[in-house]
């Protein structure tokens, strides 16, 4: 199937030089940008790096992956790269160039704003269009196929449990209701209508569809379980020393970062063989940073990010 052109939709790279300035430990190092997006954090990395650096980078998204080839926003550098896959199989991107470990990680995750203003990638609630959702239009299911065919439990569990929604059950009745009636869901304003009439109060400020609309899209793209098989085939290609930069959107994404480098961060000990030498930590946590109110302002979709920094320790082979 062939590319689509690359958007014109403009998107405001969040944490954008405190990301590359946590990144990069080494001017010639080898960098990965597992979510290039529309290549902020790429751009910004190539101008700190030598002649001898270089930069991976990589997305699942079709659209994404023309607007660093094509056109006007094409990235022109033969220190830079981009491969359509997802981050959880960046090690496969990596040797095919020859690489096996790299200086930074980059995960930039969650939906650009190309993805949500664009209304035939049926992410937002704002504008109306086909129920598509998919990260990469190449593959996999669409949201409307899946509310086409699953049974009400799963629609259930997968609005409480991606977008904790307390409605859950209530959105999920309504929407296989209105399939039975021979009418079913297929743009975001028909979801939109259905799961206003189904959440019965309202938090301020928010459009009732919001989590519903985010379960969806997280589950239709596997996002929490990429970022788990990410975490760990990024630990692997970390150079002793290198930096592994996740920058979150919601809790669940941040929850499972956060654990996952406080595990890797300690020593393991073994309580059935209780002199033997302990696991030893593979990550050391350098904290967390938020946007300013700065960028907030000028960017209220900064407003939820998280970015979490941790180094990987130095491991005998």
């Amino acid at each position: 199937m062939p590319a689509p052109a690359a958007s014109a939709f403009e998107h405001t790279t969040v944490l954008l030089h405190e990301a590359v300035d946590a990144l990069v430990t080494d001017t010639s190092g080898t960098y990965l940008d597992g979510t290039f997006g529309r290549g902020g954090h790429s751009r910004l990395l190539l101008s700190r790096l030598s002649d001898k650096g270089r930069v991976v980078a990589i997305d699942r998204d079709l659209q994404a992956v023309a607007a660093a080839t094509t056109g006007a926003t094409r990235v022109e550098d033969p220190r830079f790269s981009i491969h359509h896959t997802s981050f959880a199989h960046m090690a496969d991107a990596l040797a095919a160039q020859g690489i096996s470990k790299v200086n930074g990680l980059l995960l930039d995750l969650g939906v650009s704003s190309p993805q949500i203003d664009d209304p035939d990638r049926g992410f937002s609630f704002r504008h109306d269009g086909p129920l598509d959702m998919r990260m990469d239009t190449s593959r996999g299911e669409s949201a409307a196929d899946f509310l086409a065919r699953a049974d009400e439990r799963l629609i259930a569990e997968v609005i409480k449990n991606y977008g904790e929604e307390r409605f859950a059950l209530q959105v999920a009745k309504a929407l296989v209701a209105r399939r039975q009636s021979g009418n079913p869901v297929r743009t975001t304003r028909d979801l939109s209508e259905v799961v206003a009439g189904a959440v019965k109060t309202r938090e301020p400020g928010q459009n009732p569809a919001t989590r519903t609309f985010q379960a969806l899209r997280i589950f239709v793209n596997a996002e929490l379980e990429e970022l788990e098989q990410a975490l760990n085939v990024a630990i692997d290609l970390l150079l002793p020393g290198g930096r592994l930069v996740v920058i979150s959107f919601h809790s669940l994404e941040d929850r499972i970062v956060k654990t996952f480098i406080a595990k890797e961060s300690k020593e393991v000990y073994d309580r059935r063989a209780p002199f033997a030498a302990p696991k030893a930590m593979r990550l050391k946590s350098l904290g967390r940073v938020k946007p300013s109110d700065e960028e907030v302002n000028a960017n209220p979709r900064a407003r939820s990010a998280v970015m979490r920094v941790a180094e990987r320790t130095e491991v005998a082979a």
